[in-house]
């Protein structure tokens, strides 16, 4: 795991986002701001961790980071911009609600979002990078608990098994049971299904 290193940022920030392939729900965004002096043991890949220990790993970083912010962008602002433009726009969010202003800003993936400060995209950055590592975590946690909450609000759809992610059981519940006010209409198989009421 690194820790990039920029000359004159004191304060870098790693962002990740969790939740663009999915039918339902927002995307999620993390923007974290670690402490050198308090070092966090097992940082990696959200998506390569149990929930028990990305768990206990999002309660670490909270404590210990120099600062951390959640963002996110609805369904309604997925199918109005696109779940591209939609990311970006959560990923400046999650920069804008960090209480300590970074100097630099590390994204995961390929493509930076506007921001008013240097930023750098690292493709497998939650692989690579203990900022965006600790920020895919935060926003996986933040997402995995609304889709439970969703999954009390419409427990036929399974949405605590398959988070929202297009499966085969997602897809026979849409055809059973319809479209929630909380389904993204503009990906494929939902407009499919609303077309065929």
């Amino acid at each position: 795991m690194s820790h990039f290193i920029y000359p004159n940022a004191r304060y870098i920030a790693g962002v990740d986002e969790v939740g663009r392939g999915p039918l339902i729900g927002a995307v999620v965004t993390a923007a974290v701001i670690l402490d050198p002096n308090q070092p966090i043991a097992g940082l990696a890949d959200s998506k390569k961790l149990s929930e028990k220990r990305r768990l206990a790993l999002a309660d670490e970083i909270k404590a210990k980071a120099l600062s951390w912010s959640l963002g996110r962008a609805e369904p309604a602002e997925i199918d109005q911009l696109n779940i591209l433009h939609a990311t970006m726009l959560a990923m400046q969010r999650a920069v804008a609600g960090l209480a300590v202003q970074p100097d630099f800003v590390l994204i995961d993936g390929n493509r930076v979002p506007d921001l008013p400060m240097p930023a750098q995209a690292v493709v497998k950055g939650d692989s690579l990078v203990a900022e965006i590592s600790a920020a895919s975590i935060l926003a996986k946690v933040a997402r995995d608990a609304e889709m439970a909450e969703l999954d009390r609000q419409f427990p036929d759809y399974g949405f605590a098994q398959h988070k929202g992610y297009p499966t085969k059981l997602h897809f026979e519940k849409l055809a059973e049971l319809g479209v929630t006010p909380f389904h993204r209409r503009s990906f494929a198989p939902v407009a499919k299904r609303l077309m065929q009421k």
